[in-house]
C-alpha cells in the first residue's frame, strides 16, 4: 500500500493549483520551488511532500485532457474506414 498524504498537503496543493494554475507543471523541481515560493514553510520535508502531490495532480489533470481526445479520435479513424 502507499503512503496516505495528510489533509495540510491536500489542501495546500489544490490551493495552489487554484491560485497559480499557469505556474504549476508536471516537473517536481519546478512545483518545488514554486511552493518555496508562495507558501511559508519551515520543513523540507513538508515542502516536497505538497510538491510531490502537486506534481501527481498536474499528471492526473493532462491524462484526463488527453483521455477524450484520443477516443474521438479513435471515433473518427473508424467512421472514415
Amino acid at each position: 500500500m502507499g503512503r496516505v498524504r495528510t489533509s495540510l498537503v491536500k489542501r495546500t496543493a489544490r490551493r495552489l493549483m487554484e491560485l497559480f494554475p499557469s505556474e504549476v507543471s508536471a516537473d517536481f523541481e519546478e512545483n518545488k520551488r514554486l511552493v518555496s515560493e508562495r507558501v511559508y514553510l519551515r520543513s523540507k520535508k513538508l515542502r516536497n511532500q505538497i510538491a510531490g502531490y502537486l506534481t501527481h495532480l498536474v499528471k492526473i489533470r493532462e491524462k484526463k485532457l488527453q483521455t477524450p481526445q484520443a477516443e474521438v479520435s479513435e471515433t473518427e479513424d473508424l467512421e472514415q474506414s
